[in-house]
């Protein structure tokens, strides 16, 4: 290779490690709005609307709504010791949510009630789009998921809230329970290296006990405050794991688009 063409490559890298830079630079800590703990319908009311949502509205999420989804999905709900709205063996609190929005994906600070951005652009549809569809419904979908009922929750959507429909719209796929219009797609994702006991068998188990147990605060939540979700299981975790950087020891296990639901 010759000099000029040497210089030209290095040059190249450059300009992409600077645009790189600045892309990551453009998306900013949200830093959530206080949670209002008194909402919702009553747990029982909650357990009777529980159900996958097949369709939502396309409707970005209100900030405080997405504060609360958070909060109660794994947010700290005893601060005396920082232990949170889920449970986990040995209280190592191996599970962590990624969110995944218009602008960007963040990592939920739950001691801060914070979003860090971890990656900018819309990767929603990099999740929804790598699942497999085989005929005869949703794979990783509860059986028996109908869509769920209820209004859409009242509330506009403030001023810089991200959210909006991904990419694509629902041109990627229209099978049954097949959701392509959420404003916001949670990534629930565990890390079994934390457990400080047990074999590898056992710490991948307790692992994804604990994100079910995230995954039906999440379910919960939305049942109470007319929203609508579906827990899905069938996505490219390779593609995942790659897109976030994740250690190897991180196993993403649960994805959940969430929005109001139709009206």
């Amino acid at each position: 290779m010759s000099r000029k063409n040497i210089f030209g490559f290095i040059v190249s890298l450059a300009i992409l490690f600077f645009l790189g830079t600045v892309q990551a630079q453009d998306l900013k800590t949200i830093n959530l709005p206080a949670v209002n703990k008194n909402r919702g319908s009553s747990l029982m009311d909650a357990l009777s609307k529980k159900a996958s949502a097949s369709s939502l509205a396309e409707k970005d999420l209100s900030m405080q709504d997405l504060s609360d989804l958070l909060w109660a999905a794994g947010g700290i709900n005893r601060t005396d010791n920082k232990k949170r709205t889920f449970s986990s063996a040995m209280n190592t609190q191996d599970t962590d949510i990624y969110v995944f929005m218009k602008e960007g994906v963040y990592l939920y600070d739950y001691e801060k009630h914070a979003l860090n951005p971890i990656i900018s652009g819309d990767h929603r549809a990099d999740i929804s789009a790598s699942m497999s569809m085989p005929a005869g419904g949703m794979p990783g979908a509860p059986s028996g998921g109908a869509q769920a009922t209820g209004a859409p929750a009242s509330g506009g959507q403030p001023a810089g809230m991200p959210g909006g429909a991904p990419a694509g719209g629902t041109s990627a796929g229209k099978a049954p329970g097949r959701l392509t219009n959420f404003p916001v797609d949670l990534l629930i994702v565990s890390d079994p290296s934390k457990y400080r006991a047990g074999s590898d068998d056992l710490k991948k188990e307790w692992g994804a006990y604990s994100a079910g147990m995230v995954s039906q605060n999440v379910m919960l939540f939305c049942a109470a405050n007319d929203m609508g979700t579906r827990p899905r299981a069938s996505f490219d975790k390779a593609k995942v794991k790659t897109l976030l950087k994740l250690k190897d020891t991180q196993i993403p296990i649960i994805e959940m688009p969430v929005g109001y639901l139709q009206k």
